[in-house]
């Protein structure tokens, strides 16, 4: 786990560092039984295509939680993040040939709040595609 993060070293404009996700089947598959969703749209090519998907795409919940994971461990602690929400532009597509998907997040303090927090816009790309149209974590900070 980081060094806590604190809120004196911190100006808006920080820069979270950008880290790489890799995506494949097997981690939808898994992320199915973890969280009890199995839409047919996260593991079978066949069905996304009949629905007109592009391929298998993951699920929105497990790019939310590969881009708090950016967040929490550029501060340290899971627990320090108080607000979070996103919304979405581009699902990530999954094809199945060995290599998946890369899911870039990175982040940006924009605001320091009173009581020592910050306002962290995050970006997710994977391909040219931007995932998020809005994303920010409210992070209390050391």
């Amino acid at each position: 786990m980081a060094a806590a993060v604190r809120y004196a070293d911190v100006e808006v404009g920080t820069e979270v560092p950008a880290v790489d996700f890799a995506v494949q089947r097997v981690n939808l598959v898994r992320y199915c039984g973890a969280s009890g969703d199995f839409n047919t749209i996260h593991w079978n090519e066949r069905f996304a295509t009949s629905v007109g998907l592009p391929n298998v795409i993951a699920h929105g919940m497990y790019t939310m939680a590969e881009a708090a994971r950016v967040v929490t461990d550029w501060v340290g602690d899971p627990g320090a993040v108080v607000e979070y929400g996103v919304r979405f532009s581009s699902p990530v597509v999954v094809p199945d040939d060995g290599v998946g998907a890369t899911l870039t997040v990175s982040g940006r303090v924009e605001e320091k709040l009173a009581d020592n927090r910050v306002v962290v816009g995050l970006t997710a790309t994977s391909g040219d595609a931007k995932v998020f149209s809005g994303a920010r974590a409210v992070v209390q900070l050391a």
